[in-house]
């Protein structure tokens, strides 16, 4: 927490920050850096979270930042850059992402990523799910091509396999709900395979060395987790049918 509202001192408008009933410090350090912060004791997900804090934004421009996120001087310099161009055509921004796993910067594999989370306020909206929110905007995106958004999510290999697990049946839950097919337990198989070629082989996370390996194998098994679990969920379904 405390790097994330560190990097946005004296660079941002407002901080709005919303917490849902943390058990640490958030709250008590969050106050040096803003008096705009909401409690809520419920956690309803990534996206209604986010569609919260957005509700209570008054600026122009937006920047969605998690606590486990910060950024960097380069990126920091880059958004004053384009905020300050009269000619700016863009709505919106990705930034991209500065994964760190063990202490090292991933610059392949997924974590070439660059999500969607500068945009003007004015006409754009939150994708209220559970997780992985979207920001839908029209008109002109572009990456920012200096700095990164740092990203230290993991707390521990527990941690991620906790994680991963949770963001899987949560995606199988969704896809479920939307009548979403399986299309079997082998095309899960088929996912695993052609996930872990495209993180590892295409996307190069085999340039991450062993880090980009774990890596790989990790969003290979969450891919395969979310179709066998769709799979399992439809079966369920024929079974109460019945």
């Amino acid at each position: 927490m405390t790097p994330c509202l560190a990097s946005l001192k004296g660079f941002e408008d407002e901080i709005i920050l919303f917490d849902s009933g943390s058990t640490d410090r958030t709250v008590e350090i969050a106050k040096a850096y803003t008096d705009k912060i909401w409690i809520t004791e419920d956690w309803p997900g990534d996206g209604f979270q986010k569609a919260r804090a957005f509700e209570q934004c008054s600026c122009d421009w937006v920047l969605i930042i998690d606590a486990d996120e910060y950024l960097d001087d380069a990126m920091k310099a880059e958004i004053t850059k384009q905020l300050s161009d009269p000619n700016l055509k863009e709505v919106a921004f990705k930034l991209p992402w500065g994964n760190l796993i063990l202490d090292k910067l991933m610059k392949h594999g997924r974590s070439s990523r660059a999500p969607k989370r500068l945009f003007k306020r004015e006409g754009a909206e939150i994708t209220k799910v559970v997780v992985h929110a979207n920001v839908l905007t029209e008109g002109k995106v572009s990456t920012l091509k200096h700095g990164y958004l740092m990203h230290n999510s993991l707390r521990g290999f527990d941690h991620l396999m906790e994680k991963t697990r949770t963001y899987s049946w949560e995606t199988t839950k969704k896809y479920h709900k939307n009548n979403k097919p399986s299309l079997g337990i082998y095309f899960a198989v088929l996912r695993f395979l052609w996930t872990f070629v495209q993180v590892y082989f295409i996307r190069g996370g085999f340039l991450d060395g062993s880090r980009g390996l774990l890596m790989a194998m990790i969003f290979a098994q969450s891919s395969f987790n979310k179709y066998a679990g769709l799979w399992y969920l439809e079966q369920e379904k024929k079974l109460k049918d019945k």
